[in-house]
């Protein structure tokens, strides 16, 4: 097994049409107004951004996020991530009764040389870290939805 290797999954059911779901995630820019582990997104250029995130732990990731699909009419985002991590991530969104359904999926490795020296005992840790980071980014999505 690859200790640096990481496959995540979560299902966010939020109180909004698919369609203002998927303008809200594809704003990546405006992340960091509503999801506070995203610390900061600074675009390159229209389909780059460097993206830094820092959950829990006292520890920051720092990679380049190239678009490399965008369907609205499918409900698709997906990117290529390069730097502390590299992979790939994605957003589905689909109808999900008066509300929608957003999916995320990510495959990545881990570079960054801290992780990777922790890679078997943090393991679970880091596991735990990602989900806190993405619970909180559903329940501050849904309260920007709202807002909205």
């Amino acid at each position: 097994m690859d200790w640096t290797h990481y496959r995540f999954h979560s299902r966010w059911h939020l109180p909004a049409a698919p369609a203002v779901v998927y303008r809200a995630l594809e704003q990546v820019e405006e992340y960091p107004h509503w999801w506070r582990q995203v610390r900061e997104v600074s675009r390159t250029d229209g389909t780059t951004a460097v993206v830094r995130i820092r959950s829990l732990l006292p520890y920051g990731l720092t990679f380049t996020a190239r678009e490399v699909r965008r369907d609205p009419g499918a409900g698709v985002l997906e990117i290529a991530v390069s730097g502390d991590i590299d992979g790939w991530a994605r957003w589905t969104i689909t109808a999900d009764g008066t509300g929608s359904l957003a999916r995320y999926e990510q495959e990545v490795h881990v570079n960054k040389p801290l992780l990777r020296r922790l890679a078997v005992p943090g393991r679970p840790v880091f596991r735990a870290n990602h989900r806190l980071m993405m619970r909180a980014g559903r329940r501050g999505l849904a309260g920007h939805l709202e807002a909205v």
